[in-house]
Order: structure tokens, then sequence, then C-alpha cells
């Protein structure tokens, strides 16, 4: 069974619930739901418990696994339940993508990849897999933004890559 949601936003960021969805994205999107999309997370009770704990009782917080995301819920523009979709990796993003869960703007807050091929910003460090993946999600019309919190202006990723790659 499908529950309906109101996607407010989609994002990427390698450290899920932290202090900037929390105190900037909730109140600015006035979002009441929280869904965390990580196979690591969602196989792990303390990490569940954990994340529970650190969000406000109002929202509501669920997790689900990559593969079992776009059958569980669905999205109704301007209908259901204001919710963050909070993904680790880029890759786990197209995936939902991939599995016909669509969105229109994915927003990358926050990437540290090791294998760092490109340094986009301070806090978004991409490696050739997930600038692959972008593509990828950009190739099917999927405006991707960089920024960490509402208040910043956001910045396009394909401005960036341009202006490193060539």
């Amino acid at each position: 069974m499908q529950t309906p949601l109101d996607i407010a936003l989609v994002r990427v960021d390698n450290r899920l619930v932290h202090g900037q969805i929390l105190e900037a994205w909730l109140p600015f999107l006035k979002a009441s739901c929280v869904i965390v999309v990580d196979d690591g997370v969602a196989a792990d009770f303390f990490r569940e418990t954990v994340i529970r704990m650190a969000v406000p009782r109002e929202v509501e917080v669920l997790f689900s696994a990559v593969n079992e995301f776009p059958e569980k819920y669905a999205f109704h523009q301007g209908s259901g339940q204001k919710t963050i979709i909070l993904l680790g990796t880029v890759h786990d993003a197209l995936a939902i993508y991939r599995q016909g869960f669509r969105f229109p703007k994915l927003n990358i807050g926050n990437v540290y990849n090791e294998q760092c091929r490109i340094c986009c910003t301070p806090y978004v460090l991409l490696s050739n897999e997930d600038l692959r993946d972008i593509s990828a999600l950009h190739a099917e019309g999927v405006q991707i933004e960089l920024r960490r919190v509402p208040r910043e202006k956001p910045v396009e990723f394909y401005g960036i890559v341009q202006n490193v790659t060539s």
C-alpha cells in the first residue's frame, strides 16, 4: 500500500539527519515527515532509534531500504504529507529514480567521497561514479542543485562541472 506524499525536498547528504535538516530545512519547508532511504540504516534498529531521538516528536520519521522505497510510497504534488526524502549517496538517488520514483529536482547538500574526482564546493566532493550518476539523472531532466541550507543561493551543478572540465 502506498502512502501519499507531497515531496518538499529530495536531498543527498551522507550525514542523513543532522542539524541542517532539523534546524533549517524542516521549518523552511514546513515538512511534517522525513524518510531516510538508506540500506544500512533500514537494517539497523540502533541507527533508526538514534535518528528518531534526534527528530522533533511532531515530525514523522520513516525508514526504507533503497529497493523497497518506490513501491512503498507515492508522490502526489500538492496533496499528502509534506516530506523530505534523505539519501546517503547519489547512487541511491539514481536507483530510486530508475525504479520509478520520479522527482524534478535533486538537492545535493553534502557528499564526501575519498575517491574525489572533482571538488565542487568544500562540502561536495564527487567521485567518477557520482559524476556518472548525476549525469544520468540530468539526462532524465532532473535539475541538480548544490545547497546546504535554504538561505544559501543554490548553485547549478552543471555550471561548476563545465568550468572545471573545460
